[in-house]
């Protein structure tokens, strides 16, 4: 059983939302892990067949190589990182992986994939809804505290907008952003908006505009200072989101708000997630603010329940 930081490592992409999938999963066990940055060299592109560091900068395997003791339990997320999981496992140790790893899906213990990707049945996967997160229920209660002062004097019931934007593109529609920060405010409560680096600035502008005469909290990515983004998570009574982040709409699900998603992307792979949670009485189209009860979800917290059912922590 891994019982010391040598024990469980946590291979980190740089990209942060895919490290708060392997990082959240990893947290919900309450036991001491070792993270494991990753940096991404040219070779990191290709579709490795096999077990391999070389998608590492030399500098980034070298310190990996360079780690004393060897890994009981490896948490990854992340098509990148799955061969370094598996070079691990060649090693012996065992592998819980986030998201789909691209080629060898057998080449893990446990795989960890969202049901709007349509996963194989395979006794190695292990289906949720939505994406694992670092959104646990301590953390959105220490939040809630850290932004009592502010967010607090909000007139209820208080909205958090979440606004994204684009993977690939131009950013978020400013009409759309400024249409959605008005519906959001048709609550009749105070509005807590941020939007992200993808839904750029012209978004952020019309969201600003759209809520200036109106009670609010606004933060952009580029804001100085602490981010409010939990605490908006802890106050919401009601949480919009856009459809086109995995990663927000699942943190919003770990609340006991209402979930609602603005429908923005075409995408037929976010078409499925929000069908998912549809289905699953977890959240609602945003066509009217018209408040439900739901209960939160963790599905980081099950998936720990499960490795430490199969005695792995």
């Amino acid at each position: 059983m891994a019982s010391a930081a040598q024990g469980i490592w946590v291979l980190a992409d740089p990209r942060a939302g895919t490290a708060a999938q392997a990082l959240g999963i990893a947290e919900r066990l309450e036991r001491p892990f070792r993270t494991v940055p990753l940096e991404w060299g040219e070779l990191a592109r290709l579709p490795w067949p096999w077990a391999t560091l070389a998608g590492l900068t030399p500098a980034t395997r070298d310190g990996l190589l360079a780690l004393p003791g060897k890994p009981e339990l490896v948490i990854s997320a992340g098509r990148r990182a799955a061969p370094v999981a598996r070079w691990l496992r060649r090693r012996g140790a065992r592998t819980v992986h986030a998201m789909r790893p691209g080629l060898c899906e057998r080449d893990f213990d446990m795989l960890v994939i969202g049901r709007h990707d349509a996963p194989r049945e395979r006794g190695n996967v292990f289906p949720i809804l939505g994406a694992a997160h670092r959104m646990s229920a301590p953390r959105l209660a220490a939040a809630r505290a850290e932004w009592a002062a502010e967010l607090g004097a909000l007139p209820s019931p208080r909205v958090a907008l979440l606004l994204g934007g684009a993977v690939r593109g131009e950013g978020l529609d400013p009409q759309v952003a400024a249409e959605l920060a008005r519906l959001a405010a048709g609550f009749g409560g105070g509005v807590m908006a941020t939007t992200s680096r993808r839904s750029g600035a012209a978004a952020a502008a019309a969201v600003e505009a759209a809520l200036a005469s109106l009670p609010h909290h606004r933060h952009g990515w580029d804001h100085p200072g602490p981010n409010p983004y939990a605490g908006y998570l802890a106050w919401a009574d009601a949480v919009v989101v856009t459809g086109d982040s995995v990663s927000m709409i699942s943190e919003a699900l770990a609340t006991t708000a209402a979930v609602f998603i603005a429908e923005t992307t075409e995408a037929p792979r976010h078409a499925r997630l929000w069908r998912s949670l549809y289905e699953a009485g977890q959240a609602r189209p945003f066509l009217s603010p018209t408040p439900f009860v739901r209960t939160p979800l963790d599905e980081a917290a099950r998936v720990a329940a499960e490795i430490r059912g199969r005695g792995w922590a």
